[in-house]
């Protein structure tokens, strides 16, 4: 899926240059030494995103004027090149003019770091940009009406909180959310009624129990968004903001009908947020029927072999898996996982594990 890997100036590397087998590989060392980084580079480079920061330019290396990421996800060859100007991109030599056009034939991808609990007992904002990663991936549609519905929603925000009500403008910007957010809405639905039976079969896969999981979607707005908003009005004005649309939905999760952040032991909300990104990857390859790349950051340090093994199992055998880890220890010699290249990461520098 990913041949090679080739970085200037991103976060802490001056450059780089990395072949990846087709299974993947495994990155050991210790913290702070860029292995998290060589994940991110993958996921920018082919989704133009980071799990770590929503300003790409912040990826710079210090003091330098900007990166480059280049690699060759499913045969084609890509490149980015973030300047002072903006966003370079290119796919197979040919500019791609705009992020949408990048992303058009692009790769899949799902993430699985130990920040995923906050999906379980996190914020509302973890969980909608776990269903908003997922569904710029399935539908282009969804990325370009996040990214409408969001510039509305500032443009809005700005004029509330302006001393005199423009409501003219105002009603333009709610026109402009409320075609794009009832998108969005409707697409949520979806994505959380196609991912609820695959993270709770995915929850009983990990877990070797009978977990009885539940996933449902929780909008922010009543059946028809605009009458949302009209009723909506009066509190706009007092507190400035917008209070209704999809920028504040949320989903639910309960094991055995109780809410998972508040009766799930840690070792069961570690579980479910396994069997969340699980089921992403579940449904992108049922959907698009191309299997994602897996990057997975420093996780198995944390779960027992039981569930580190069941997790190995799920995972797709013909996946392209890059993992990160401190240490070795977790890795056993009836591991399901297929033998992976292993690297070592000190210093910012990138050698074969010896």
């Amino acid at each position: 899926m990913l041949q090679n890997l080739r970085l200037l100036d991103f976060r802490c590397f001056s450059s780089l240059a990395l072949d990846a087998s087709p299974s993947g590989a495994i990155f050991t060392g210790q913290n702070a030494q860029g292995k998290t980084s060589l994940l991110e580079a993958i996921c920018t480079l082919i989704r133009l995103q980071s799990p770590r920061t929503n300003r790409l330019h912040t990826l710079t290396k210090f003091s330098a004027p900007g990166f480059g990421i280049a690699g060759n996800p499913w045969g084609q060859e890509r490149k980015i090149h973030q300047t002072s100007k903006g966003l370079l991109l290119k796919c197979d030599g040919e500019p791609r003019h705009s992020r949408t056009e990048y992303l058009a034939d692009g790769g899949l991808i799902v993430w699985m770091g130990n920040e995923d609990l906050n999906l379980v007992r996190g914020p509302g904002e973890a969980r909608r940009n776990y269903l908003d990663f997922l569904g710029a991936q399935l539908d282009p549609k969804y990325r370009t009406a996040y990214t409408r519905y969001r510039r509305a929603l500032k443009a809005k925000n700005l004029l509330l909180k302006e001393p005199k009500l423009r409501l003219p403008e105002l009603i333009a910007y709610e026109d402009i959310l409320i075609e794009h957010g009832e998108y969005l809405t409707q697409a949520r639905q979806q994505l959380i009624s196609d991912l609820s039976p695959l993270a709770a079969a995915a929850q009983i896969d990990i877990s070797g129990k009978n977990e009885e999981l539940t996933v449902t979607y929780l909008p922010a707005s009543g059946p028809s968004m605009k009458e949302s908003i009209l009723q909506a009005r009066q509190r706009e004005t007092s507190t400035r903001q917008t209070v209704v649309g999809p920028h504040r939905d949320d989903f639910s999760i309960r094991l055995h009908g109780m809410p998972a952040s508040e009766y799930a032991s840690e070792g069961q909300q570690r579980t479910i947020a396994l069997a969340l990104k699980l089921a992403q990857g579940d449904l992108l390859q049922q959907r698009c029927s191309k299997i994602p790349i897996y990057l997975l950051d420093d996780i198995f340090g944390e779960l027992d072999p039981a569930r580190r093994n069941a997790l190995l199992h799920h995972l797709p055998k013909n996946a392209q898996k890059f993992i990160t880890t401190t240490h070795l220890g977790w890795m056993e010699s009836q591991s399901p996982i297929a033998p992976l290249p292993l690297f070592e990461v000190n210093n910012h520098k990138v050698s074969p594990h010896s």
